[in-house]
């Protein structure tokens, strides 16, 4: 599996399990939500589609709804597919949650992850949040490098261009910061609280303290006000 089809399948099981969706929806999803995935066409989601039955993930219902037999009888076609998650494909997504490997830190991968916050535990938000800061505090440091090198050589608009790439990862770095942060203090309030239940919740969904935007897999991906991951382009020592 591709590094790629592998991020998609993990974003498909991710929306399914919020609810049932059919194609064109789950597509409409993935583009407007998941940044990551607006070049994608049915081309690419349907065969990801077909391998999650494949493997019982997911199971394939006929559309019930009015709207969808409606728009069938219109077009003259038979109701659309819904697709739904299964207890295993449920279980399969809790697994990949949980995965905090370096695939975890990498631009599209990370921005996947990170829509999907809500349903992650808070130990394992802040191992990709520090992992994901660790490897862009690397590129930094090699992109400096390499601009200190090639500074004297480089045109103004080379040398522009480089100096935004720069400013773009440093951005992200603040940003995960201060998520990192947030993240340390719900947890510090929550071990110092006063130990009733809602006090103690915080293995997944909300993350007490930190500054949530709810629904970030519906809204865009990132929170409103922070950059997104930095083009990989950016990095000029590849």
């Amino acid at each position: 599996m591709s590094r790629r089809s592998g991020i998609l399948e993990f974003a498909v099981l991710g929306l399914l399990r919020e609810s049932p969706m059919h194609g064109y929806e789950l597509r409409k999803r993935l583009n407007t939500s998941l940044g990551i995935f607006r070049a994608f066409s049915y081309g690419t989601l349907y065969p990801c589609l077909k391998t999650l039955v494949g493997n019982g993930w997911l199971i394939e219902e006929p559309g019930s709804a009015p709207e969808d037999a409606l728009a069938a009888s219109l077009a003259g076609r038979r109701a659309k597919i819904v697709y739904r998650l299964t207890a295993e494909g449920k279980e399969h997504f809790e697994e990949l949650l949980s995965h905090t490997g370096p695939d975890a830190w990498e631009d599209e991968h990370f921005a996947a992850r990170f829509a999907f916050f809500g349903q992650t535990e808070r130990e394992v938000r802040m191992r990709v949040l520090e992992g994901r800061r660790s490897r862009l505090e690397e590129r930094l440091e090699k992109m400096r490098a390499s601009l200190a090198r090639t500074r004297e050589r480089l045109d103004d608009y080379t040398l522009e261009l480089q100096r935004h790439g720069m400013e773009s990862v440093e951005r992200e770095v603040r940003w995960l910061n201060e998520l990192i942060e947030s993240e340390r203090a719900g947890r510090d309030q929550r071990r110092s609280g006063s130990g009733s239940p809602a006090e103690q919740e915080g293995t997944s969904g909300e993350a007490d303290g930190l500054p949530r935007h709810r629904d970030v897999a519906s809204s865009g991906g990132t929170p409103p006000g922070h950059p997104g991951p930095p083009d990989p382009s950016a990095d000029t020592t590849k």
